[in-house]
Protein backbone atom coordinates (compact mmCIF):
# COMPACT_ATOMS: atom_id res chain seq x y z
CA UNK A 1 0.00 0.00 0.00
CA UNK A 2 1.83 3.40 -0.84
CA UNK A 3 1.69 5.59 1.59
CA UNK A 4 1.11 9.01 1.04
CA UNK A 5 3.82 11.93 1.00
CA UNK A 6 2.06 15.12 -0.39
CA UNK A 7 -2.24 16.11 -0.27
CA UNK A 8 -3.08 18.38 -2.65
CA UNK A 9 -6.24 20.51 -1.74
CA UNK A 10 -8.98 22.37 -3.64
CA UNK A 11 -10.31 25.47 -2.08
CA UNK A 12 -13.98 26.00 -2.91
CA UNK A 13 -16.57 23.94 -0.83
CA UNK A 14 -13.59 21.60 -0.62
CA UNK A 15 -11.03 23.55 1.91
CA UNK A 16 -13.27 26.24 2.92
CA UNK A 17 -17.38 26.44 2.14
CA UNK A 18 -18.55 28.61 -0.48
CA UNK A 19 -17.15 30.05 -3.54
CA UNK A 20 -14.62 32.58 -3.14
CA UNK A 21 -15.44 34.81 -6.19
CA UNK A 22 -18.89 34.97 -5.25
CA UNK A 23 -18.36 35.56 -1.31
CA UNK A 24 -15.50 36.85 0.26
CA UNK A 25 -16.68 35.80 3.27
CA UNK A 26 -15.95 32.02 3.32
CA UNK A 27 -14.76 30.25 6.18
CA UNK A 28 -13.30 26.78 7.16
CA UNK A 29 -15.26 23.74 6.30
CA UNK A 30 -15.67 22.02 10.29
CA UNK A 31 -12.65 19.79 11.04
CA UNK A 32 -10.50 21.28 8.07
CA UNK A 33 -8.21 22.89 10.27
CA UNK A 34 -7.70 19.77 12.70
CA UNK A 35 -7.10 18.20 9.13
CA UNK A 36 -4.36 19.64 8.00
CA UNK A 37 -2.30 20.33 11.82
CA UNK A 38 -2.96 16.60 12.05
CA UNK A 39 -1.34 15.27 8.38
CA UNK A 40 1.32 18.34 9.29
CA UNK A 41 2.54 16.50 12.31
CA UNK A 42 2.73 13.44 10.77
CA UNK A 43 5.13 14.60 7.93
CA UNK A 44 3.08 14.67 5.25
CA UNK A 45 3.14 17.72 2.81
CA UNK A 46 0.21 19.68 1.92
CA UNK A 47 0.04 21.83 -1.26
CA UNK A 48 -3.38 23.57 -3.44
CA UNK A 49 -4.54 23.21 -6.59
CA UNK A 50 -7.40 25.56 -7.19
CA UNK A 51 -9.34 27.61 -10.14
CA UNK A 52 -8.93 30.79 -8.37
CA UNK A 53 -7.69 34.11 -8.63
CA UNK A 54 -3.76 33.47 -6.44
CA UNK A 55 -3.90 37.23 -4.92
CA UNK A 56 -7.49 36.70 -3.60
CA UNK A 57 -7.31 33.23 -2.49
CA UNK A 58 -3.83 33.53 -0.57
CA UNK A 59 -5.04 36.13 0.92
CA UNK A 60 -7.67 34.10 1.99
CA UNK A 61 -5.48 31.72 3.22
CA UNK A 62 -3.36 34.00 5.34
CA UNK A 63 -6.56 35.31 6.82
CA UNK A 64 -7.84 32.11 7.96
CA UNK A 65 -4.04 31.74 9.40
CA UNK A 66 -3.44 28.51 7.44
CA UNK A 67 -1.42 29.62 4.53
CA UNK A 68 2.33 28.82 5.91
CA UNK A 69 0.71 24.70 5.53
CA UNK A 70 1.15 24.58 1.76
CA UNK A 71 3.96 24.59 -0.36
CA UNK A 72 4.53 25.25 -4.03
CA UNK A 73 0.11 26.29 -4.05
CA UNK A 74 -0.94 26.06 -7.52
CA UNK A 75 -3.73 28.73 -7.59
CA UNK A 76 -4.80 29.14 -11.72
CA UNK A 77 -7.29 28.74 -14.22
CA UNK A 78 -5.68 25.87 -15.72
CA UNK A 79 -5.94 22.05 -15.69
CA UNK A 80 -5.45 20.65 -12.51
CA UNK A 81 -3.55 17.68 -13.55
CA UNK A 82 -0.93 20.36 -14.58
CA UNK A 83 -0.84 22.03 -10.95
CA UNK A 84 -0.56 18.55 -9.11
CA UNK A 85 2.23 17.90 -11.71
CA UNK A 86 4.43 20.77 -11.27
CA UNK A 87 3.65 20.95 -7.62
CA UNK A 88 5.31 17.47 -8.16
CA UNK A 89 8.38 18.78 -9.58
CA UNK A 90 8.96 21.27 -7.38
CA UNK A 91 8.77 19.18 -4.08
CA UNK A 92 10.69 16.52 -6.09
CA UNK A 93 8.39 13.98 -5.15
CA UNK A 94 6.96 10.46 -7.14
CA UNK A 95 3.71 11.71 -8.58
CA UNK A 96 2.18 7.92 -7.10
CA UNK A 97 2.81 9.34 -3.42
CA UNK A 98 -0.02 11.84 -4.14
CA UNK A 99 -3.47 12.27 -3.08
CA UNK A 100 -5.74 14.96 -4.41
CA UNK A 101 -9.22 16.25 -2.51
CA UNK A 102 -11.69 17.38 -4.39
CA UNK A 103 -15.57 18.27 -4.25
CA UNK A 104 -16.28 18.11 -7.94
CA UNK A 105 -16.31 15.11 -9.31
CA UNK A 106 -15.67 16.71 -12.86
CA UNK A 107 -11.68 17.91 -11.49
CA UNK A 108 -11.38 14.08 -9.65
CA UNK A 109 -11.91 12.75 -13.02
CA UNK A 110 -9.65 14.96 -14.84
CA UNK A 111 -7.17 14.20 -12.30
CA UNK A 112 -7.26 10.45 -12.39
CA UNK A 113 -7.52 10.63 -16.04
CA UNK A 114 -4.03 12.53 -17.20
CA UNK A 115 -2.34 11.10 -13.66
CA UNK A 116 -3.89 7.92 -12.62
CA UNK A 117 -1.29 7.34 -9.81
CA UNK A 118 -2.62 9.97 -8.04
CA UNK A 119 -5.07 9.18 -5.16
CA UNK A 120 -8.31 11.11 -5.63
CA UNK A 121 -10.29 11.53 -2.74
CA UNK A 122 -13.93 13.25 -2.59
CA UNK A 123 -14.11 16.06 -0.35
CA UNK A 124 -17.22 14.59 1.09
CA UNK A 125 -15.02 11.98 2.61
CA UNK A 126 -12.23 14.26 4.32
CA UNK A 127 -13.19 13.35 8.16
CA UNK A 128 -11.90 9.70 6.88
CA UNK A 129 -8.51 11.39 6.11
CA UNK A 130 -6.10 11.16 9.68
CA UNK A 131 -7.43 7.53 9.86
CA UNK A 132 -6.83 6.11 6.20
CA UNK A 133 -4.04 3.84 6.50
CA UNK A 134 -2.51 5.51 3.42
CA UNK A 135 -1.96 8.87 6.13
CA UNK A 136 -0.55 6.73 9.10
CA UNK A 137 3.42 6.31 8.90
CA UNK A 138 4.80 3.99 10.80
CA UNK A 139 7.01 6.11 13.01
CA UNK A 140 6.99 10.35 13.53
CA UNK A 141 10.26 10.92 14.06
CA UNK A 142 12.10 14.45 14.90
CA UNK A 143 12.51 14.67 10.74
CA UNK A 144 9.22 13.67 10.52
CA UNK A 145 7.51 16.68 12.35
CA UNK A 146 10.16 19.24 10.97
CA UNK A 147 9.65 18.12 6.94
CA UNK A 148 7.58 21.21 5.70
CA UNK A 149 10.02 23.36 7.65
CA UNK A 150 12.42 21.63 5.88
CA UNK A 151 11.27 22.45 2.56
CA UNK A 152 10.40 25.76 3.25
CA UNK A 153 14.36 26.06 3.93
CA UNK A 154 14.86 24.53 0.78
CA UNK A 155 12.65 26.78 -1.09
CA UNK A 156 14.61 29.61 0.21
CA UNK A 157 17.69 28.01 -1.08
CA UNK A 158 16.40 27.54 -4.73
CA UNK A 159 15.16 30.90 -4.71
CA UNK A 160 18.42 32.38 -3.55
CA UNK A 161 20.66 30.09 -5.62
CA UNK A 162 18.83 30.85 -8.26
CA UNK A 163 19.31 34.78 -7.74
CA UNK A 164 23.47 34.48 -7.14
CA UNK A 165 25.59 35.83 -9.50
CA UNK A 166 28.55 33.25 -9.75
CA UNK A 167 29.21 30.02 -10.17
CA UNK A 168 27.22 26.96 -8.66
CA UNK A 169 30.26 25.83 -6.58
CA UNK A 170 30.60 29.45 -5.21
CA UNK A 171 27.10 29.25 -4.55
CA UNK A 172 27.88 26.09 -2.91
CA UNK A 173 31.01 27.42 -0.54
CA UNK A 174 28.72 29.85 0.64
CA UNK A 175 26.23 27.86 2.26
CA UNK A 176 28.39 26.28 5.44
CA UNK A 177 27.69 22.71 4.60
CA UNK A 178 28.37 20.19 7.14
CA UNK A 179 28.14 16.56 6.21
CA UNK A 180 28.67 14.49 9.34
CA UNK A 181 28.53 10.69 9.11
CA UNK A 182 27.78 8.59 12.07
CA UNK A 183 27.19 4.96 13.08
CA UNK A 184 23.52 4.34 13.32
CA UNK A 185 22.19 3.75 17.02
CA UNK A 186 19.11 2.66 18.14
CA UNK A 187 17.87 6.38 18.63
CA UNK A 188 18.42 6.59 14.89
CA UNK A 189 16.33 3.82 13.72
CA UNK A 190 12.99 4.70 13.08
CA UNK A 191 14.31 7.32 10.69
CA UNK A 192 16.91 4.98 8.97
CA UNK A 193 13.61 2.60 8.33
CA UNK A 194 11.76 6.02 7.21
CA UNK A 195 14.30 6.81 4.89
CA UNK A 196 14.15 3.10 3.36
CA UNK A 197 10.33 2.97 2.53
CA UNK A 198 10.19 7.27 1.85
CA UNK A 199 13.43 6.87 -0.46
CA UNK A 200 12.83 5.47 -4.15
CA UNK A 201 15.15 7.85 -6.69
CA UNK A 202 18.26 7.79 -4.64
CA UNK A 203 18.13 4.25 -3.64
CA UNK A 204 21.19 1.82 -4.73
CA UNK A 205 18.88 -0.98 -4.82
CA UNK A 206 15.47 0.13 -3.80
CA UNK A 207 15.31 -2.66 -1.15
CA UNK A 208 13.07 -1.75 1.55
CA UNK A 209 14.67 -3.19 4.58
CA UNK A 210 12.28 -3.93 7.78
CA UNK A 211 12.62 -2.40 11.12
CA UNK A 212 14.33 -5.53 12.48
CA UNK A 213 16.70 -6.52 9.76
CA UNK A 214 17.93 -2.62 10.77
CA UNK A 215 18.30 -3.39 14.18
CA UNK A 216 20.29 -6.78 12.82
CA UNK A 217 22.88 -4.51 11.40
CA UNK A 218 23.70 -2.15 14.50
CA UNK A 219 25.35 -4.63 16.58
CA UNK A 220 26.75 -6.98 13.97
CA UNK A 221 30.23 -7.58 13.52
CA UNK A 222 30.20 -8.04 9.51
CA UNK A 223 28.39 -4.62 8.43
CA UNK A 224 29.43 -1.14 8.47
CA UNK A 225 25.91 0.59 9.47
CA UNK A 226 26.40 4.34 8.70
CA UNK A 227 23.49 7.65 8.86
CA UNK A 228 24.44 11.30 7.25
CA UNK A 229 23.21 14.31 8.30
CA UNK A 230 23.48 17.81 7.00
CA UNK A 231 23.24 21.13 7.76
CA UNK A 232 24.34 24.73 6.50
CA UNK A 233 23.17 28.00 6.90
CA UNK A 234 19.70 28.05 6.24
CA UNK A 235 19.28 25.71 8.53
CA UNK A 236 19.08 21.71 9.09
CA UNK A 237 18.15 19.10 6.41
CA UNK A 238 18.08 16.45 8.71
CA UNK A 239 19.14 13.01 8.58
CA UNK A 240 19.12 12.38 4.96
CA UNK A 241 21.32 9.95 3.83
CA UNK A 242 21.74 5.75 4.42
CA UNK A 243 25.07 3.77 4.04
CA UNK A 244 24.96 0.04 5.06
CA UNK A 245 28.15 -2.39 4.07
CA UNK A 246 28.72 -5.55 4.22
CA UNK A 247 32.37 -5.69 5.61
CA UNK A 248 34.31 -9.18 5.24
CA UNK A 249 37.55 -9.92 3.38
CA UNK A 250 35.86 -7.15 1.04
CA UNK A 251 33.69 -4.09 1.76
CA UNK A 252 30.21 -4.47 -0.46
CA UNK A 253 27.83 -1.43 -0.14
CA UNK A 254 24.48 -3.21 -0.29
CA UNK A 255 22.65 -0.33 0.42
CA UNK A 256 23.28 3.84 -0.66
CA UNK A 257 20.54 6.10 -0.51
CA UNK A 258 20.06 9.79 0.41
CA UNK A 259 17.02 11.92 0.33
CA UNK A 260 16.00 13.87 -2.85
CA UNK A 261 16.67 17.13 -1.40
CA UNK A 262 19.89 16.70 -1.39
CA UNK A 263 20.35 15.72 -4.91
CA UNK A 264 22.23 18.51 -6.20
CA UNK A 265 24.39 19.18 -3.08
CA UNK A 266 27.23 16.80 -3.98
CA UNK A 267 26.42 14.42 -1.08
CA UNK A 268 26.34 11.02 -2.79
CA UNK A 269 29.62 11.35 -4.15
CA UNK A 270 31.08 12.70 -0.61
CA UNK A 271 29.44 9.39 0.88
CA UNK A 272 31.74 7.82 -1.97
CA UNK A 273 34.58 9.14 -1.28
CA UNK A 274 34.01 8.50 2.48
CA UNK A 275 34.03 4.60 1.78
CA UNK A 276 36.65 5.08 -0.67
CA UNK A 277 38.99 6.26 1.63
CA UNK A 278 37.79 3.64 4.26
CA UNK A 279 38.36 0.79 2.05
CA UNK A 280 41.77 2.27 0.83
CA UNK A 281 42.80 2.45 5.17
CA UNK A 282 41.55 -0.98 6.07
CA UNK A 283 43.41 -2.49 2.19
CA UNK A 284 40.05 -4.04 1.23
CA UNK A 285 38.34 -4.23 -2.48
CA UNK A 286 35.61 -1.57 -2.53
CA UNK A 287 31.94 -3.36 -4.24
CA UNK A 288 28.55 -2.90 -4.76
CA UNK A 289 25.33 -4.15 -5.38
CA UNK A 290 23.04 -2.23 -7.53
CA UNK A 291 19.37 -3.02 -8.76
CA UNK A 292 17.86 -0.71 -11.59
CA UNK A 293 14.37 0.51 -10.59
CA UNK A 294 12.18 2.69 -12.50
CA UNK A 295 13.35 5.54 -10.90
CA UNK A 296 16.95 5.04 -9.40
CA UNK A 297 19.13 5.56 -12.71
CA UNK A 298 20.83 8.69 -11.24
CA UNK A 299 22.47 6.35 -8.80
CA UNK A 300 24.11 4.11 -11.29
CA UNK A 301 25.37 7.38 -13.17
CA UNK A 302 26.62 8.77 -9.69
CA UNK A 303 28.61 5.06 -9.29
CA UNK A 304 29.86 5.33 -12.58
CA UNK A 305 31.35 9.00 -11.95
CA UNK A 306 32.93 8.34 -8.94
CA UNK A 307 35.29 5.37 -10.42
CA UNK A 308 32.93 2.20 -10.32
CA UNK A 309 32.82 -0.59 -12.98
CA UNK A 310 30.35 -2.80 -13.50
CA UNK A 311 32.03 -6.16 -12.62
CA UNK A 312 28.95 -8.51 -12.75
CA UNK A 313 25.65 -8.05 -14.04
CA UNK A 314 22.29 -11.08 -14.02
CA UNK A 315 18.57 -9.78 -14.59
CA UNK A 316 19.19 -5.26 -13.80
CA UNK A 317 21.23 -6.71 -10.78
CA UNK A 318 24.80 -5.81 -10.99
CA UNK A 319 28.27 -5.65 -8.77
CA UNK A 320 30.24 -2.92 -9.37
CA UNK A 321 33.88 -2.36 -8.26
CA UNK A 322 35.29 0.39 -7.22
CA UNK A 323 38.62 0.22 -9.94
CA UNK A 324 39.93 4.28 -9.85
CA UNK A 325 43.22 4.93 -9.05
CA UNK A 326 42.56 8.93 -8.84
CA UNK A 327 43.51 10.31 -5.36
CA UNK A 328 39.96 12.13 -4.54
CA UNK A 329 39.37 14.42 -1.76
CA UNK A 330 36.10 15.56 0.05
CA UNK A 331 34.13 18.80 -2.02
CA UNK A 332 35.82 21.94 -0.71
CA UNK A 333 32.69 23.36 0.15
CA UNK A 334 31.71 20.79 2.94
CA UNK A 335 33.19 20.52 6.46
CA UNK A 336 32.95 16.67 6.85
CA UNK A 337 32.56 15.47 10.61
CA UNK A 338 33.18 11.15 10.70
CA UNK A 339 33.36 9.05 13.39
CA UNK A 340 35.28 5.98 11.10
CA UNK A 341 37.97 8.21 9.51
Amino acid sequence: MQKVKCLVWDLDNTLWDGILTEDKNVSLKAGVKEIIKGLDERGILQSIASKNNFEDAYKKLEELGISEYFLYPQINWGPKSASIKRISEQLNLGIDSFAFADDSPFERGEVAEALPQVLCIDAADMDKILDDKRFIPRFITEDTVNRRKMYMADYSRRQDEESFDGTSEEFLKGLDMVLSIAPVTEHDLQRAYELTVRTHQLNSTGYTYSYDELKEFINSEDYIFLIAQLTDKYGDYGKIGLILVENTDVMRIKLLLMSCRVMSRGVGSALLIYLEKLAKKEGKRLLADFLATDRNRVMYITYKFMGFDEIEEHDGASILEYTSEEERDFPPYFTINTEKL
